[in-house]
């Protein structure tokens, strides 16, 4: 059953990067290269553009053909690894069916591994960080994604385990109150980067981060949403076969 899930999860994966492409494509790339003149002005007026460097890649190549490669690629990977999360949570960590839980799993995803890191540390377009702290922005990032997705776990079994004594809805609000937080906490305690120039345009950013958010905000509901059906459709036989026999030996 698990590689059958799997197979469609990486399909679903890679029409949930197909629809995110053409968002990116839209909305995304006129922040991209926006940014990218301003950075290119900007190396001008302080001389450094003295001698070019040779394009290894070109911009339209980048926006075109490597832009389809990375996230429809991504969003294969996505989509396999949320099969397999699916599978494992399934009928374990929830009483709800296929679309239910896809649906949940998909929201918790997006919330815990692309929200809540962002809010912390949020993308940002070319021309803005300085490339000598790339590898310690990039540290704290997934820092602050795996503090995040540990507090998502502590706060699901938190929930499962007052599911009986509180209810389903009091459960579900200590689970979420937990996670809300341990996330503040977390926040609190990493260290903040801001290195936004101040001539920057605060409305190119804005656009920029809002782009980057949606293709994620895609890429999570087609998940959840596509992959559910799918697996309904997949397991529906499966269950029908379970319950058959246990009425006919009634």
């Amino acid at each position: 059953m698990v590689g059958h899930l799997l197979l469609r999860g990486m399909i679903v994966g890679a029409v949930a990067g197909l629809l995110a492409f053409g968002f990116a494509r839209l909305y995304g790339e006129p922040a991209v290269a926006h940014a990218i003149a301003l950075e290119e002005a900007a190396s001008a007026a302080n001389g450094a553009a003295a001698e070019a460097e040779p394009e290894l890649v070109s911009r339209e190549v980048q926006a075109g053909l490597g832009l389809f490669t990375g996230i429809v690629t991504f969003g294969t990977a996505l989509g396999g690894l949320f099969a397999l999360a699916f599978a494992f949570s399934y009928g374990r960590l929830t009483t709800l069916g296929p679309r239910g839980t896809a649906a949940l799993l998909a929201l918790g995803g997006f919330v815990a591994l692309v929200l809540v890191p962002g809010l912390k540390y949020p993308p940002n377009p070319p021309a803005v960080g300085d490339p000598e702290t790339i590898g310690y922005r990039t540290e704290l990032f997934f820092v602050m994604l795996v503090l995040s997705l540990a507090a998502m776990a502590f706060a699901t079994q938190l929930a499962r385990r007052t599911w009986d004594r509180l209810g389903p809805w009091n459960a579900a609000l200590l689970g979420v109150g937990a996670y809300g937080v341990l996330v503040a906490l977390i926040q609190f305690g990493l260290p903040a980067i801001n290195e936004v120039p101040e001539a920057f345009p605060a409305t190119l950013l804005w656009e920029f981060r809002t782009a980057a958010l949606g293709i994620q905000a895609i890429l999570w509901a087609t998940l959840g949403l596509a992959f559910g059906a799918v697996a309904e459709r997949y397991l529906a036989p499966t269950r029908q076969g379970r319950i058959a026999p246990a009425y006919a030996s009634r």
